[in-house]
């Protein structure tokens, strides 16, 4: 009996010990809203683009499993970029941290519990119109807003290719820091798959590239066969948001030159009429840049090769871009259709060795992010270097987005053709002025070193 005592005696001190040290209930007012407003109710919130709503415990109550599985597999937000290989630096990261992601998954395991009322976090504002996302991410309103004409799409149509042409309003030529594309109002979102705003030059020839070469196209065998020659201010697809140059570099627009859009055009079952307009922030009168940005799309295809994906199957293309000049990549957006399922980008440098500069191994056809890297992040690469694009595609049932396995897939424009381009802004130095941003990126980090070890 005394035994008995004695072990309830234990337990009755020990208890208040173990409750002390459990965890305490994740809730929706005190944990979750916080995460959703920061990084979801940009697009879940009434009459937005996603399929509901994540502003109050009541529209997220119903869909907790399917945020869960979303969130834990990091389709959502849609930010794909493999965090274990490549740059992990960027300056639009809108990814959930691991201690995000571990705080929805224990609230929905625990039964998505709301808490108490007074936790909930104030209301922020709700999105009514076709916002600017660098307005959002305080880069104030555009400078220059041009529009195209707009289209109406049919319910029930085949792609359309929208190929309009736009005056540039320019009196004396600018440089150009941002650029966004975006459709002309929310609706047209549906139809627009994406949108390249390419410049018609008026006596600048710089602006053409020519500091990338890539092999000869099937049936053309011109060793000096330069890509992307017509110059372009930005290329937009569905999800993406915009185009920040690094500092001290950007585009030149002159009077006289207009914009020619190429705008793919698909029918989603209503009729929808709609364009795209692109917003232009400029530099500052005295802050010129001395560095021009050029937008690449380096291919993940051979070019003497044809795309042949076979029904109900697994597939794998490769491109390569030879780098003529010394130069420092920007940013990476992967851009496939339907099928494309990850792209790996990679520079062979000219000593042979390989370093892998970005992966995306989940694609989500509805999001074609901008991976933007943090300046002293960004790739920079010795002439000779060249980018090897690795494209796989999914052909088969377990691809959700994809509208029949059984038929054979191939190149083109179409939304259920294939491509794959990784679209990225590239600038190109001197040996000099490579050699002193080598020197200026080792004085960085070795400054960084030094202060981390102060600190310790």
């Amino acid at each position: 009996m005394r035994r008995l005592l004695s072990l309830g005696a234990v337990l009755a001190i020990a208890a208040p010990a173990f409750a002390a040290d459990a965890p305490r209930p994740v809730t929706f007012t005190k944990d979750v809203a916080p995460i959703f407003q920061a990084k979801c109710q940009e697009c879940h919130q009434p009459n937005s683009i996603a399929p509901m709503s994540l502003i109050t415990y009541q529209e997220a109550r119903p869909w907790a499993r399917s945020i869960k599985e979303r969130v834990a597999t990091r389709q959502m937000p849609p930010w794909h970029i493999d965090k274990t290989v490549g740059v992990q630096k960027f300056k639009n990261d809108m990814s959930l941290s691991d201690e995000q992601v571990d705080t929805i998954v224990r609230w929905v395991d625990a039964g998505a519990p709301q808490g108490d009322p007074k936790d909930m976090p104030p209301a922020k504002p709700l999105i009514t119109d076709n916002e600017w996302k660098a307005v959002r991410d305080g880069f104030g309103p555009p400078d220059i807003v041009v529009k195209s004409s707009e289209y109406t799409m049919a319910a029930q149509h085949q792609d359309v290719w929208y190929r309009p042409m736009s005056d540039l309003p320019l009196t004396e030529s600018r440089w150009v820091k941002l650029v966004e594309i975006r459709p002309t109002n929310l609706k047209s979102r549906k139809i627009i798959h994406h949108s390249i705003a390419y410049l018609v030059l008026n006596n600048d020839p710089e602006a053409v590239n020519t500091g990338t070469a890539s092999g000869p196209a099937r049936g053309n065998f011109d060793d000096a066969d330069l890509v992307n020659r017509r110059p372009q201010l930005m290329e937009w697809a569905i999800g993406k948001g915009y185009d920040l140059y690094r500092p001290g570099t950007g585009k030149l627009i002159v009077p006289g030159e207009k914009i020619a859009w190429d705008q793919h055009i698909h029918a989603v079952g209503e009729e929808i009429t709609g364009g795209s307009e692109i917003g232009i922030w400029l530099y500052k009168k005295g802050e010129e840049p001395k560095k021009r940005s050029y937008l690449i799309g380096f291919t993940g295809i051979d070019r003497s090769k044809m795309l042949d994906i076979p029904p109900n199957s697994m597939a794998m293309t490769e491109g390569f871009t030879v780098l003529k000049e010394n130069a420092l990549i920007e940013n990476f957006q992967p851009h496939f259709h339907l099928r494309g399922k990850a792209m790996e980008v990679e520079a062979i440098l000219p000593d042979g060795s390989r370093q892998v500069i970005s992966y995306v191994g989940n694609f989500n056809f509805n999001w074609m992010t901008n991976y933007i890297y943090d300046d002293d992040a960004a790739p920079l690469l010795p002439k000779g270097t060249v980018v090897h694009v690795t494209a796989w595609y999914d052909n088969t049932k377990a691809n959700k987005n994809n509208p029949d396995s059984d038929q054979w897939v191939g190149y083109g424009d179409r939304t259920v053709d294939e491509m794959a381009h990784a679209w990225m802004n590239v600038v190109y130095f001197n040996d000099q002025e490579y050699k002193d941003l080598q020197a200026e990126r080792k004085a960085k980090q070795v400054k960084t070193t030094n202060d981390n070890e102060k600190q310790q």
